[in-house]
């Protein structure tokens, strides 16, 4: 499994999550089996997702995306977006 991880800085957390629920790029389409949307506990201004994905392509399209999303009418929404990719090398459920 392949996840990217994206981090950014939100000024209004409930007008993002409306621009992300509105699923501009379309999860599922672009092979999106799960995501995880999270803020830290000390930090309400920062938002944290996770997106599943099987095919690393797939992921690779993702942030491609994501990046010329960011440089959109969205924009205004977050600020410092990052993207990282990583791969499951081993995962344990205890």
């Amino acid at each position: 499994m392949f996840t990217l991880h994206i981090e950014h800085s939100v000024g209004d957390y409930d007008a993002w999550k409306r621009m992300f629920d509105s699923d501009p790029l379309g999860r599922k389409t672009a092979g999106v089996s799960a995501f995880r949307v999270m803020r830290p506990v000390d930090n309400a201004g920062s938002v944290r997702i996770d997106l599943d994905f099987e095919s690393r392509a797939d992921a690779e399209k993702m942030k491609v995306a994501l990046e010329q999303l960011w440089k959109g009418p969205g924009a205004a929404l977050m600020r410092d977006p990052r993207a990282l990719l990583s791969e499951t090398v081993e995962d344990i459920t205890l």
